[in-house]
């Protein structure tokens, strides 16, 4: 048979997980032989070379039923069904596919933001299908961003505040801030609970500085009080510019007094923060290169 598209392996996948914890590479092995694959299919490899097909469908079946809140993904690898997914596998559909998945806030939430812009699909147009092919690699690259970012976002909340606050030194040593990393991470400093705050040296004489603060929050905005209280240590810490980094978000009243204030004061919320992260590579890698190559016409002429 042929290798099954990763929607039809949502519902193999949720089911593998009805008796509790399961390790990702278990349920691959698993399905693999449930479903009758041969070895050939099981061994079939991605362009890349460095994941198998099948192995990578179950991957973005477990990624999105994620995201729909059917799964948790507990520990590196690992993953168990939630209850909203014993929900599901009390009465389940005969197939689990994204419209299904649509009905779950959390996926409509995660499918609505980040850069999956409705520019990407031009007006008038019902599905992929009536996409250029250029719009369509352009359209998959900005879905495999947003799933990488939401990734990222998890991992970064979940980790300690010592990483979160190397995480900090890194992006903004890649951004071209605060010379090394050793200096920027001397020019930060830990706050207690749970962010870093310092003064970083964007030229190498320090005359010009930024001011930085960063808060690892897990369901709190920022609100217009944490501005203007970030203002007030502009002035203290000589600052002329301040950067505000959070893993939520900033209220309304937040933004509309960072854009009142005298100051210059950069925002940056928790899914600016993972693009950065991936623009910068930071916390991720390539995986594959895919050029898209065009006619050359002087060659020809």
């Amino acid at each position: 048979m042929a290798i099954p598209d990763f929607q039809s392996l949502m519902l193999p996948v949720l089911k593998a997980s009805a008796n509790g914890e399961v390790k990702t590479t278990d349920v691959i092995e698993s399905l693999g032989t449930e479903l009758g694959l041969s070895d050939d299919e099981l061994s079939e490899l991605l362009p890349s070379g460095k994941q198998t097909t099948f192995a990578n469908r179950v991957n973005w079946a477990k990624s999105y039923l994620g995201k729909a809140g059917l799964i948790l993904l507990t520990k590196r690898g690992y993953f168990l069904v939630s209850d909203t997914g014993k929900k599901v596998l009390a009465s389940p559909p005969p197939k689990i596919t994204i419209k299904f998945l649509e009905a779950y806030p959390e996926f409509l939430a995660f499918r609505n933001t980040g850069s999956q812009k409705p520019a990407l699909i031009p007006n008038g147009s019902a599905s992929l299908k009536d996409l250029t092919p250029d719009e369509v690699i352009r359209s998959a690259h900005a879905e495999l961003n947003d799933a990488l970012s939401a990734e990222m976002l998890a991992k970064i909340v979940s980790s300690p505040p010592a990483f979160f606050e190397r995480l900090v030194v890194q992006l903004l040593v890649a951004m071209n801030y605060g010379g090394t990393a050793i200096e920027a991470a001397k020019a930060l400093g830990k706050s207690g609970d749970g962010g870093v705050d310092g003064v970083i040296h964007q030229d190498a004489l320090g005359l010009d500085r930024v001011y930085v603060q960063a808060k690892r929050y897990t369901d709190v905005k920022v609100q217009a009080s944490d501005i203007r209280d970030f203002f007030g240590s502009l002035d203290r810490f000589k600052a002329s510019k301040g950067l505000f980094v959070t893993t939520t978000g900033f209220s309304a009243g937040a933004r509309e007094t960072a854009e009142l204030l005298s100051k210059r004061i950069v925002l940056i919320d928790g899914q600016m923060l993972t693009h950065l992260m991936i623009r910068y590579d930071i916390g991720c890698r390539s995986e594959e290169t895919i050029q898209i190559k065009k006619l050359d016409e002087e060659f020809f002429e």
